[in-house]
Parts: C-alpha cells; structure tokens; sequence
C-alpha cells in the first residue's frame, strides 16, 4: 500500500515537473516580449509563467481527484521555483518571507483577475491585461487584444487535451496570437 501511494506522489511530483517545464518554456517564448510587448524583465518573465500556470491550473481545477492533487503540486513547484530564483538572484532568508508573499499576493491578484474576465466569456481580458501583465504601460494597438484571444484560444486548447495527458505531464500549448503588424 506504502508503494502505492508514494509511487502515486511520486508520479504526480514528476508530472508537475514536466508540466512546470512546458508552461516556462512557453512563458519565455521570444514573441511574448517583441510582438506581445512583455517587459523582457523579471516582473514581465514572472508574469508570463503566471499567465500560463494559471492557464493550465484553471483546467486542472475543473477535474477531481488526482488532477487537484497534480494542481497542487505544480503550484508549490512553482513557487519553490520562485523561491530558489530570488535566492540565485541574492536574496536572503531574511528577505525571503516578504518576497515571497509580495509574489504570492500577485499570482492571487493576477487569477482574481482573469477569472472574472473569463467567468464572463473574455469581456474584460483586455483590459485586466492591461493592469496585470502590462502593468499600465502603453501598448500598440491591438496587443492586449491579442494577448487577450491567446489567453482564451489557449484555454480553449487546454480543454480538448485529454486529462489523462496532463496528469501525465504532457501539455501542448498553441502559438502566440500576434497582433497585425503596424503598417
């Protein structure tokens, strides 16, 4: 029974891991930050992988069981990932704790947000965007837009992936919705 059950945290463990590594790999796609006008800068980096860890956690909330269980792991994952970032980057451990729950404090703000444009068919993506990824700064025309519909269509794309898959590890996620270039 003992090997059951750890053989199962186990699996989940190593599911989150891979699922982690998607989703920043995704998060630091090039277009995100030349045609999507992310801040190439740590606050816009940790906005990405937020964006899109919210993504694939909104789908993993909507199963039961194992998939809540995977949910969980991948979010301490996360943020032990978040954790070990500020520490290669100098922070101490006295510094830690309010780092911490100043980003914890963030991703919760970021998901309120998105949750209520999503609960409301997208209405207001755009601009939740606008106060949470682009954190106010002007963007071209048509960039929160665009960011918005790679948001939804992502989403979108999450709900088709079968939920053996994700607790699998593996997740595809679909190209950046680029806005039309200026002419």
């Amino acid at each position: 029974m003992l090997k059951t059950l750890f053989g199962r945290r186990r699996r989940c463990e190593e599911a989150a891991h891979d699922l982690y590594a998607a989703l920043v790999a995704q998060a630091r796609r090039i277009e995100f930050y030349t045609r999507l006008q992310v801040a190439d800068s740590i606050d816009g980096r940790f906005d990405m992988v937020v964006l899109n860890a919210f993504l694939v956690l909104r789908r993993l909330g909507g199963e039961d069981g194992e998939a809540k269980d995977l949910a969980q792991a991948l979010f301490d994952l996360m943020f032990a990932d978040f954790d070990q970032c500020l520490r290669e980057m100098g922070v101490t451990d006295m510094g830690m704790s309010p780092k911490i729950k100043k980003m914890a404090k963030a991703f919760y703000g970021r998901v309120a947000a998105y949750e209520m444009a999503f609960a409301t068919d997208g209405q207001g993506l755009a601009e939740a965007l606008g106060r949470n990824l682009y954190r106010g700064h002007e963007t071209a025309e048509g960039v929160q837009e665009a960011m918005a519909a790679y948001m939804l269509a992502q989403f979108e794309s999450l709900k088709t992936q079968a939920t053996a898959d994700l607790l699998a590890g593996k997740v595809a996620f679909i190209d950046p919705i680029l806005p039309p270039e200026a002419a």
